[in-house]
């Protein structure tokens, strides 16, 4: 048998930012896939209605309201999953948000927002979760990153300097992790129709601007997200560590 499963039957996973946009579409994802899923995000209410989803699934939800910049909180939602589940299988770092400024505008409380909510996020929930993956000889850390940080883009410098720490992060935890069994892979997404986008992709011209970029011709539609994060969480990528997987309709061919 050379085809290893692509189900993941009876894990657990965490997903972070999993109330709305990427992440809820994530932790569903997982679930159709067979997993049980913690869902961590600010707003409960968000978290609550994608746990719903997840239960008409005959998965195992757990909606858990936590600050991503606060290791305190971060520490107890852990411990609190641990202690109902009995092991974590899968991590997705996907917290994040962005303020389009360019590196002539954006200010200081500008600047520590997105990093806390992008990179200290992610750093903190992998350190944290890591721990309990070493125990346990084994786990899928996948940070989602952005192509933005991987090619400079127009405006964001913040956004682009955070998820490019962040692919640079994902290359020293896979090395420093391997032999704990632990596999750290990030993915790269362009544009795709989020809460987070859907004012700049309201614009025509950048809209036209975006596809004129893509080869594929179109947006990034969510479900285009949920494959890759699948293979990379389940046993099809079992010799694969700290790659970056760019969901992008073909854009970083081009490059800028």
């Amino acid at each position: 048998m050379y085809l290893p499963s692509v189900r993941l039957d009876n894990q657990v996973a965490i997903v972070t930012g999993a109330g709305k946009g990427i992440g809820r579409a994530l932790a569903i994802g997982l679930a159709e896939a067979g997993a049980n899923v913690a869902l961590l995000a600010r707003t409960l209410d968000d978290l609550t209605s994608v746990a719903t989803e997840i239960e008409k699934l005959g998965r195992i939800a757990y909606p858990i309201q936590v600050d991503m910049t606060k290791r305190v909180e971060i520490e107890q939602a852990v411990q609190t999953i641990v202690e109902q589940t009995g092991k974590i299988d899968i991590l997705v770092n996907n917290a994040g948000t962005n303020i389009r400024r360019t590196a002539l505008e954006v200010t200081d409380e500008e600047w520590e927002k997105i990093i806390d909510t992008n990179l200290k996020s992610a750093y903190i929930m992998s350190q944290v979760v890591a721990h309990q993956m070493k125990e346990q000889l084994g786990g899928k850390i996948i940070n989602i990153s952005s192509v933005d940080g991987h090619l400079a883009a127009l405006s964001g410098v913040a956004y682009g300097a955070s998820k490019a720490a962040l692919i640079h992060m994902t290359k020293i935890h896979a090395v420093e992790w391997a032999l704990y069994g632990i596999r750290v892979n990030a993915i790269g997404p362009y544009f795709f129709n989020t809460p987070l986008t859907e004012k700049v992709l309201a614009d025509p011209v950048v809209l036209e601007e975006i596809i004129a970029r893509t080869p594929m011709r179109r947006i990034g539609e969510l479900e285009d997200l949920v494959g890759p994060t699948v293979f990379l969480a389940s046993d099809m990528s079992n010799y694969i560590t700290g790659q970056i997987l760019f969901v992008d309709g073909g854009m970083t061919i081009y490059g800028n």
